[in-house]
């Protein structure tokens, strides 16, 4: 079977879809946490930053992509922040779930603390929200990373400790 194409740079229509997605996602979440408190707004916004951060430097830094368009348009944003690390080191890094988890929390929690209010105050608005949440986050988002980003990506070509933990059978 004939593997597919690879980009060297995605292109551009296709970074904003990845964007824009991960963006209704992050003020979906933002929207149930404000419902609680701003100051709870605001630590969970400060958490969606130090993890795409920690992304951008850890992980993004070392990709193929760094510097270039990959399919969520962080290697150009990598190499605007940090300076360039190492391919091998990239390749050679081993992660579990428990490594990805607070990635998960970003829509965990909002689903959670949604949850909580319904029972306590049941609103058919948030309930739709949470709902649009839970699909966006999980089965859109992973077809979306499964089908189209990392189907098309040189960088699972090379070797990408995110395929190789969600590809164990």
């Amino acid at each position: 079977m004939k593997s597919p194409k690879v980009y060297e740079n995605y292109q551009k229509i296709f970074v904003l879809g990845s964007t824009v997605l991960q963006l209704i996602i992050y003020l979906i979440g933002a929207y149930i946490i404000f419902l609680i408190g701003s100051v709870w707004l605001i630590l969970y916004l400060i958490f969606i930053l130090i993890l795409e951060l920690r992304l951008l430097k850890l992980s993004c830094t070392h990709c193929f992509y760094y510097g270039k368009l990959c399919a969520f348009g962080k290697g150009k944003l990598s190499a605007l922040l940090f300076k360039k690390g190492s391919p091998k080191k990239f390749v050679n890094r081993k992660i579990g779930y428990k490594d990805i988890f607070p990635d998960f929390l970003v829509s965990i929690i909002p689903l959670i603390v949604g949850s909580i209010l319904l029972i306590l105050n049941f609103n058919s608005y948030l309930l739709i929200i949470i709902i649009v949440l839970l699909v966006l986050a999980f089965p859109v988002n992973g077809l979306w990373r499964g089908n189209l980003a990392c189907k098309f990506c040189k960088q699972r070509e090379l070797g990408c400790p995110a395929e190789q933990l969600f590809k164990k059978k």
